[in-house]
């Protein structure tokens, strides 16, 4: 039986009297790739911030519902956030890398390890940027401005820089929106790789790029969660409706 590393019930983000997510619930497997579709505004960004508690910036949102851990509730005041972010990694759509060198920009991602002690700083550098498809192309770089990689390689400098805390999670939110094929097909390479050691979330508007990626599939559509399930099955046998003319392109 697969372990649940994420349970969420009844999950609801409001701004004001409108409901962005609408009573979600669903449980997300260990070492599992789980991607999220949808057309836009439909709440899948949304939903992967409340997974690491970015949702607690934007203060005219309110949140109702559980998300466990590991059965550790992640939005009970006895949890520490920096223990969340620590645990849950996330990439974002633009890549993100700070005028800095590029070993700077992955030192950048020990900022919530509260001991570096013991932590051999240079085989963790290489060990990210290995599982990130990059350490080829910059092991000879470390030292110069992050700025001068290509968008592909800033995108996967930002992935090996939240490889560097070990997560258990990470969340990704559109991180090939941007990239060129090869770009896209080594992140996707990378991400199959990586699943052996986390759990990996990927909210993506590429239907074709959730269909060669992800175990599961789940369609939300105007904050409802429509559909889960197998990813081979949601792309050929979808149970609803919506979810068939969506992934078959009728619509978003």
């Amino acid at each position: 039986m697969d372990k649940n590393k994420i349970r969420i019930e009844n999950l609801t983000v409001k701004a004001d009297n409108t409901e962005i997510l609408k009573n979600i619930s669903l449980s997300i497997r260990q070492n599992e790739i789980l991607s999220a579709i949808g057309p836009a505004g439909s709440g899948k960004t949304t939903f992967l911030r409340c997974l690491n508690r970015l949702i607690d910036t934007e203060e005219e949102l309110s949140v109702q519902g559980s998300i466990k851990m590991d059965d550790k509730d992640i939005f009970s005041p006895q949890t520490d956030l920096s223990f969340i972010r620590r645990k849950i990694s996330m990439v974002f759509a633009v890549p993100t890398p700070l005028p800095m060198s590029i070993r700077d920009n992955l030192r950048l991602g020990l900022r919530f390890q509260k001991r570096l002690s013991g932590i051999n700083i240079n085989e963790r550098i290489e060990k990210s940027l290995r599982a990130a498809f990059l350490w080829d192309e910059v092991k000879n770089r470390l030292h110069e401005s992050a700025m001068k990689l290509s968008g592909g390689q800033q995108q996967r400098l930002c992935l090996a820089r939240s490889l560097m805390v070990k997560p258990e999670v990470l969340l990704l939110d559109e991180p090939c929106s941007g990239l060129d094929p090869i770009s896209t097909a080594e992140i996707e390479e990378a991400l199959k790789n990586l699943k052996k050691e986390m759990t990996i979330i990927l909210v993506t508007n590429n239907v074709k790029q959730a269909s060669r990626t992800s175990d599961r599939t789940v369609f939300f559509l105007m904050g409802d969660l429509i559909e889960m399930g197998e990813t081979g099955r949601i792309f050929t046998t979808p149970k609803d409706k919506r979810t068939s003319d969506y992934v078959s392109g009728r619509f978003g």
